[in-house]
């Protein structure tokens, strides 16, 4: 949750200027092709299990993994940044002012992902199905955990029981 609402305030309303790939094997689509982004407005940002989704407009979605290793930070615009751990650099300008969101991963293996869709639809994709424990009150959390015989910690870490855990 922080990072939607830390990400909505610095980039909803401003304009992805420039991507920068560090990495592409990061980029895990192919069409839309990511330099689509470039030049568009970030109109939301909001969570869909464990991935961020930045909504741009004309129905473009860039989604987020960052799976164990993964970080996003934000920068000044023109900041140095360790090349080796930098998977893709946007660039956005905002109410004149201008810093760079940095997605990097400081793992050997790569399992971080970006995936850019067109469409509310193919966001479906990637949404599980579990329940968001933010959302609900205890009795809808009670009746989830008991849904299946697992111990609670495999319960609480199924995506298609409970959304964002783990």
């Amino acid at each position: 949750m922080v990072y939607v609402e830390r990400l909505a305030a610095r980039m909803v309303g401003g304009r992805i200027t420039a991507i920068r790939l560090g990495s592409p094997f990061v980029v895990r689509t192919a069409e839309p092709p990511l330099s689509t982004a470039s030049g568009r407005e970030v109109v939301s940002v909001r969570r869909i299990g464990k991935r961020l989704v930045l909504g741009l407009e004309d129905e473009l979605f860039l989604v987020v993994h960052l799976m164990i290793a993964g970080r996003l930070r934000w920068k000044r615009a023109g900041s140095s940044h360790r090349a080796k751990d930098v998977l893709v650099v946007f660039d956005v300008e905002r109410e004149g002012a201008q810093g760079c969101l940095v997605f990097t991963e400081a793992s050997p293996k790569k399992r971080a992902s970006l995936h850019l869709v067109r469409g509310e639809a193919a966001l479906r994709d990637f949404d599980r199905g579990g329940l968001d424990p933010f959302a609900i009150d205890v009795s809808a959390f009670a009746e989830r955990l008991r849904l299946e015989r697992h111990t609670v910690k495999r319960t609480l870490t199924d995506p298609t029981l409970f959304d964002g855990i783990g």
